[in-house]
């Protein structure tokens, strides 16, 4: 039987940058639809108000999503592999993300844009501690398209990472955006839709899925007046654009 894991981080607050307004709440409404109606076995959730992990021996790893929370996590946990072939390890971020020096970089709640090397996470250490997992499948969700102020894409959405399949909420230097009448981004509003979607016109493979996000998406943001912002995928090797995420 195939199982379903993921890692769920979503921060408003930060030190150094803009504070968002509902990346929490997305994040939020992503691990509750993860836990109760997909069914995942574990959910490992990292937002400004988680409360602790408590892990088998007794220790306890706190979730507020740092840059040395994120990071130890990311190194202590995926050290071994502990999923199988066949099984799916998914990844949500909602928050800032920079690209720097030609790599991604996913900010911390005390990232510090003036020092990203040392303060922020790479998308790269991302997918290779991800990839450690044992899971045939890792599914990367992320909202990080965001810069201070006006939440513009610095370019993040160019790299391809082999065997992770990759949905960022906006092309390359495209906008995304938070929709004050629905208290979410428009990202996560309409994937959790997609993910929803019942029936023959349901959203099971990476296909559909991204199909879906980059019509619905779109029309999302004009309907409420925001400008254009288009889902960008990466899928490495192509072949997992077929790929069934939720039978």
């Amino acid at each position: 039987m195939v199982r379903n894991w993921a890692f769920v981080i979503g921060i408003n607050k930060y030190l150094r940058l803009r504070s968002l307004n509902y990346a929490v709440r997305d994040a939020e409404l992503i691990r509750d639809f993860f836990w109760q109606e997909a069914g995942f076995e574990h959910v490992f959730y990292f937002s400004d108000n988680s409360p602790d992990l408590i892990a088998p021996d007794g220790s306890v790893q706190s979730t507020q999503p740092t840059y040395a929370n994120l990071w130890s996590f990311l190194l202590d946990f995926f050290e071994s592999p502990a999923m199988a072939e066949g099984d799916n390890f998914w990844f949500f971020f909602s928050g800032h993300g920079i690209r720097y020096q030609d790599r991604d970089y996913l900010m911390p709640c005390d990232g510090n844009p003036r020092a990203i090397e040392a303060t922020a996470i790479s998308l790269t250490y991302v997918t290779e501690r991800l990839r450690r997992c044992g899971a045939d499948n890792v599914i990367l969700f992320l909202d990080a398209c965001r810069n201070e102020g006006d939440k513009a894409g610095l370019g993040v959405g160019l790299e391809k990472h082999q065997g992770v399949i990759t949905i960022y909420s906006c092309s390359p230097r495209e906008k995304s955006w938070e929709i004050s009448e629905l208290q979410q981004g428009s990202f996560t509003y309409t994937l959790l839709e997609a993910l929803r979607i019942q029936g023959e016109g349901n959203c099971a493979t990476v296909e559909r899925l991204y199909n879906y996000l980059r019509y619905r998406v779109p029309l999302l943001n004009r309907q409420y007046g925001y400008e254009e912002q288009t889902p960008y995928p990466i899928v490495e090797p192509a072949p997992k654009y077929h790929l069934i995420l939720l039978p």
